[in-house]
């Protein structure tokens, strides 16, 4: 299906800038006259996804984060994060809950959470 209207915003992998792609996301995706639950849920996956690029692909350094959205016209929307860090050796054990590389500040269940908001997460790494 083609998307009725898309785009996509880049920006480097500092914390205060998940605060700008959640909303970012929450703006544009309001074309389809969301609830505010469905809102919500975007913002929170959103959140989540930008947060693990932040602190997981790029543990040491500033990279690049993108955050592609199409919508289309059975009122549904797409959403990549995507970014060029150091990639996740093992993406199945990284997708169970509780699991982290990150330190003891991390739940390890961005995955899950990304999972309940949304109706389909795919998860690809190189």
């Amino acid at each position: 299906m083609k998307p009725m209207n898309e785009t996509t915003i880049t920006f480097l992998s500092r914390s205060a800038n998940e605060g700008f792609a959640r909303t970012a996301a929450a703006c544009f995706a309001a074309q389809l006259d969301p609830t505010l639950d469905e809102v919500n849920d975007i913002k929170t996956a959103v959140s989540e996804a930008v947060t693990n690029c932040i602190v997981h692909a790029y543990p040491s350094t500033l990279g690049k984060v993108s955050v592609r959205l199409r919508l289309f016209s059975d009122s549904s929307v797409e959403i990549v994060v995507r970014d060029w860090g150091v990639g996740i050796p093992d993406v199945e054990k990284a997708r169970e809950p509780l699991f982290t590389t990150g330190d003891a500040s991390r739940s390890g269940m961005g995955f899950t959470i990304m999972e309940s908001f949304m109706d389909k997460l795919k998860v690809r790494s190189q």
